[in-house]
């Protein structure tokens, strides 16, 4: 691997960068794609397979898992390189190409587009001490599999989007739900929100989670109070359901000379990063008016890519458009 020069050497696995990839593919590019896990797919694969994304044109109601594997399944006419359980650890310049030192080999590049999305992830757990062997079992904070909480009695914690859309879902195969916040207002879409107040779902606010424990009959009591008022609950369930954000981890960008604001690699409109034929797109990237979202990613990537080919080639043919690709 170490003779080959990629045009294109694109760094995350998640949807904006596999479709990265494949656009990049489309126009021709010699590419590989880089990522840290063992499968591609990122948060929508690992973490959220069955939660249903609304936002992704012409993909209305699909699920994580489904969206990548047609996000994998694309036409063979446009191959490109996948490195798994590769972590790009350097970024060197070298004369007319970057050095990439990952954990297994060198992989050279005459530009690269990162897609990190969050970066390495991790479910913010919660904050007091519990016995960790009912982990995966009464306690998680992620779903594999929705029929897991079938017929049972669900305690969904958490305020955001995930939470909200997973406490909708569970609700339709669970014999209860309820939905703890540690305030009154949800911080989800407004069309979640609606569905969730018609919906029979018990909401259960302003409060937090003060400890847990599995009771004789392997059920799991979970104590919560009332924010201000102070006052202890008690509620009795088959499975616990935390979805308090993600922890993600940037160290590694801030070893790759990148400008940052926070954890996010500052980009132009045109998806430049302060490094010379180094690009970013998706959730790592900020600008003003940036919003994290997979459809303005799926958008990110092609200008990150079209960015390359005008500074790599300058004399290429700029082919906006895909249906001019073949006749």
């Amino acid at each position: 691997m170490q003779n080959i020069i990629y045009d294109l050497a694109i760094i995350g696995g998640g949807p904006i960068g596999i479709f990265t990839a494949y656009y990049a593919a489309m126009r021709n590019l010699k590419t590989i794609l880089i990522e840290s896990m063992p499968k591609l797919g990122g948060q929508p694969s690992n973490l959220y397979s069955q939660k249903k994304i609304y936002d992704v044109a012409g993909q209305f109601g699909i699920t994580g898992e489904k969206l990548i594997n047609r996000l994998v399944n694309t036409n063979q006419q446009f191959q490109y390189k996948v490195c798994l359980k590769t972590t790009v650890l350097q970024i060197h310049h070298d004369c007319s190409h970057y050095q990439l030192n990952t954990n297994h080999n060198k992989i050279l590049s005459k530009a690269v587009i990162i897609t990190a999305g969050n970066g390495p992830f991790t479910p913010r757990k919660l904050n007091f001490d519990y016995d960790p062997n009912i982990e995966g079992k009464q306690l998680t904070y992620f779903v594999q599999n929705l029929n897991d909480f079938k017929n049972q009695d669900v305690l969904v914690a958490g305020g955001g989007d995930t939470a909200v859309d997973w406490a909708l879902a569970i609700n339709k195969l669970a014999n209860n739900t309820y939905l703890l916040h540690r305030r009154n207002q949800f911080r989800a879409l407004e069309s979640s929100i609606k569905s969730l107040n018609k919906s029979t779902v018990n909401l259960l606010t302003p409060n937090i989670i003060t400890g847990i424990y599995l009771n004789h009959q392997q059920k799991l009591n979970v104590t919560y109070k009332t924010i201000k008022i102070g006052t202890e609950h008690q509620l009795v369930v088959d499975k616990l359901l935390v979805n308090y954000g993600m922890i993600n981890d940037s160290r590694l960008l801030k070893t790759w000379h990148l400008n940052l604001q926070g954890p996010f690699i500052q980009v132009d409109s045109k998806m430049h990063t302060n490094r010379k034929h180094i690009y970013a797109a998706g959730d790592v990237v900020s600008y003003p008016g940036k919003e994290r979202l997979i459809t303005l990613g799926f958008a990110e990537g092609p200008i990150a890519v079209n960015t390359a080919i005008e500074e790599l080639y300058p004399d290429k043919r700029h082919l906006a458009h895909s249906s001019s690709l073949f006749n």
